[in-house]
């Protein structure tokens, strides 16, 4: 790929890996102001200021007042402060008991369609929590509502169980669930012409493939790249959600070439296949809140209407908890049984099961002829296929990205070996990476089943390695 950079980012791009991460941290985003600890005089103001809020009909200048005060207040809290302020909107701002179960008698006493459709109503201004009343009003500042989302990702990170502020996440996701509704959302392409304040935040935000330096990012956004973002209209030039796309004319099926800086530039008018390779969530806050579906929708009717030559949608896809799922079950005397006889003796030495991958993914990168490599690689994508299809929880896959593009109404295609050789891609799935393929005559009949009973569509190729593995057993001496 090209790689030909303006002077201005060729210049930081000589510098080292530790420098440009300091560089990000210290020099391209704002510093973060010093917490503290909040006084009691402080929380008396604040409990005030937030009954005042539940209560409202003062108008609209006090209002935003009251919340550039809490939001002032909360981004000085330190922890401690934060999570005695979530704990307050929790417990003292929840709904009235007594006001509801008044609202149900009244709505079970009506006696005509009029008085019943009246009752109604008030049960449902009796259900809205006044949390609900108090933070929707955060909508009135030009940056309330990313201030909100940052207030959720320190709920998140501060009770990542969802144990102690449950009540107040539901109602802020509830509130999300409105106001980043997709007829919302702006599709925006990002290019190597965008600002630069937002290619760096493509780069503290990629979350699946690491960006490594300028022309990392510059062969990413090049003429056979695509980089689209989900933007909300109140948070301006702060991604939600992105993806990067490579045109190409064949099926991906190794990211470290995908990623190639050497590799030749193809004319896009000439692709006929769209490989999604990455998906980013750029905001903690807004997990829970689906965003990724539309974003797959909307990018394929943008390229097919760009590029009708498109014939082919599909996924180069990691498997992020493939290694530690297996590693569990080569811990039962089922899994080791499933280890192919051939490759059994080289195991011996391994204590546990992920010593077992370790030692079966280095000895299949040596090409060790004993036992072949092509068996080590027969057992393992065989293993990955029935993780993918059979390792469940509920109707759900285990593995959240088969879990997403399943709901999505995709089908699994391949299992590509040692298709991520980098030490994260080792670690996490033992190289190997999947194709998600988006066939769109399918796309909603796959997902219908999916939602119906969690029916997973595959290809035959990816049945017949499931099948290797309940047919597997050696021999035991």
């Amino acid at each position: 790929m090209s790689t030909t950079l303006p002077a201005t980012h060729a210049a930081r791009n000589a510098s080292t890996q530790p420098f440009w991460r300091r560089m990000l941290a210290h020099a391209s985003f704002p510093r973060k102001p010093a917490r503290k600890a909040p006084t009691e005089r402080d929380w008396k103001a604040i409990e005030g200021l937030l009954a005042d809020a539940a209560q409202g009909g003062d108008g609209e200048a006090a209002a935003r007042d009251r919340m550039v005060r809490l939001l002032d207040f909360h981004t000085a809290a330190d922890d401690a402060g934060k999570q005695r302020l979530f704990k307050h909107l929790t417990d003292v701002h929840a709904p009235d008991t007594g006001r509801i179960g008044q609202a149900i008698d009244r709505y079970l006493a009506a006696a005509d369609a009029n008085t019943r459709s009246l009752a109604e109503t008030q049960l449902r201004d009796a259900l809205d929590t006044p949390r609900i009343q108090i933070l929707s009003q955060c909508n009135l500042l030009p940056d309330g509502v990313h201030a909100l989302v940052r207030m959720r990702a320190d709920l998140i990170r501060l009770d990542p169980r969802g144990e102690q502020f449950a009540p107040l996440d539901r109602d802020l996701v509830r509130l999300f669930h409105d106001w980043f509704d997709v007829g919302f959302l702006e599709l925006t392409r990002i290019g190597w012409g965008s600002p630069a304040a937002l290619l760096e935040k493509l780069i503290q935000y990629e979350a699946v493939h690491e960006i490594k330096s300028w022309t990392d990012l510059r062969n990413r956004l090049d003429s056979d790249r695509r980089c689209y973002a989900f933007f909300h209209p109140r948070m301006e030039n702060e991604p939600l959600i992105f993806v990067e796309v490579a045109l190409l004319r064949d099926v991906a099926n190794s990211v470290q070439t995908l990623l190639d800086e050497s590799q030749p530039t193809l004319d896009p008018a000439t692709a006929t296949v769209a490989v999604f390779y990455s998906i980013s969530n750029a905001q903690a806050g807004l997990k829970g809140v689906s965003l990724g579906e539309f974003l797959i929708k909307r990018v394929v009717e943008q390229l097919m209407r760009e590029y009708p030559r498109l014939r082919t949608f599909i996924t180069l896809s990691p498997l992020p908890g493939f290694t530690r799922a297996l590693a569990r079950t080569l811990d039962t005397e089922e899994g080791v049984a499933r280890i192919p006889a051939s490759v059994a003796p080289l195991l011996k030495g391994a204590t546990d099961g992920q010593s077992r991958i370790d030692t079966a993914v280095a000895a299949a990168q040596a090409g060790t002829d004993a036992p072949p490599a092509k068996d080590i690689r027969r057992w393992l994508t065989g293993e990955c296929a029935r993780y993918l299809l059979t390792d469940k929880r509920g109707q759900h896959p285990l593995d959240p990205v088969a879990r997403f593009h399943f709901a999505n109404g995709a089908s699994l295609a391949q299992i590509h070996w040692m298709a991520d050789t980098s030490a994260r891609g080792l670690r996490q799935s033992a190289g190997l990476m999947v194709n998600y393929l988006y066939r769109l005559d399918e796309i909603d009949t796959n997902h219908d089943a999916y939602a119906r009973d969690g029916s997973l569509a595959a290809s035959s190729e990816v049945k017949r390695q499931l099948g290797r593995t309940n047919g597997t057993s050696r021999r035991r001496t």
